[in-house]
């Protein structure tokens, strides 16, 4: 099988916006009592923003203290305070290499697809000036289930009108590697301590086009020998 797609999540992966989401949850955890620190925030990353909020909840032993009502109002409010912190991004907080293997993988024919549970992904990626680079973003809002359920990587693959047999995911959190494995496609793992990646790389410095090949090459041995 040939490559024919790659899909990113976005937090941790393209950019690093891991620091404003912990700031802001910071900020709306301690309007409600509860402290967390930013080693709890790894437990937040790759989920979307009502079940990071449930498991502040939890963390502070206020689970049940919250209608449905008060638990949207205390989302939309750190929501606004991260959507405020993102005028911070531009194209300089693009994580190293991740343009450059896009625009190889483009040049290549490889549609590429972004995977993210953030509602914010299309702002954030126009911030940072490569929103035209993308052929088709998952709508989270559309998801049924979040990470690490397939959903939104299945999504990605209908919108780019690829089989997930044929496409590969780039994740940094175990939800997300998770995600990937579940829904067929190909694992690749960005940072430490993550289970179940096909690929592991220790950030996005080594992330490009022939550690690519190479790993998807192991994958299809046959027929990628066929094809060369």
């Amino acid at each position: 099988m040939k490559l024919q797609a790659v899909i990113f999540d976005l937090d941790g992966v393209i950019t690093d916006t891991a620091h404003l989401h912990f700031l802001a949850w910071r900020d709306a955890a301690q309007a409600i009592g509860i402290v967390i620190d930013e080693e709890f925030n790894e437990q937040l990353k790759g989920i979307s923003r009502l079940a990071s909020l449930e498991r502040i909840l939890e963390h502070g032993g206020r689970a049940a203290d919250f209608t449905e009502a008060e638990r949207q109002a205390i989302a939309a409010r750190k929501n606004a305070c991260y959507v405020e912190s993102l005028a911070s991004l531009t194209p300089q907080s693009i994580l190293p290499g991740i343009k450059d293997l896009i625009v190889t993988l483009r040049q290549k024919g490889i549609r590429i697809g972004l995977a993210s549970v953030s509602l914010n992904a299309p702002a954030i990626l126009s911030a940072l000036g490569i929103a035209h680079l993308f052929d088709y973003c998952a709508d989270a809002a559309r998801v049924k289930h979040s990470k690490p359920a397939p959903d939104i990587f299945l999504a990605a693959c209908d919108g780019l009108g690829v089989v997930p047999q044929n496409a590969l995911g780039v994740e940094d959190a175990q939800a997300g590697i998770e995600a990937i494995n579940a829904s067929g496609m190909a694992s690749v793992g960005i940072g430490k301590d993550l289970q179940g990646a096909g690929l592991l790389l220790a950030s996005t410095h080594e992330l490009n086009w022939p550690r690519l090949a190479a790993y998807w090459k192991t994958r299809n041995p046959v027929t990628e020998a066929l094809e060369e």
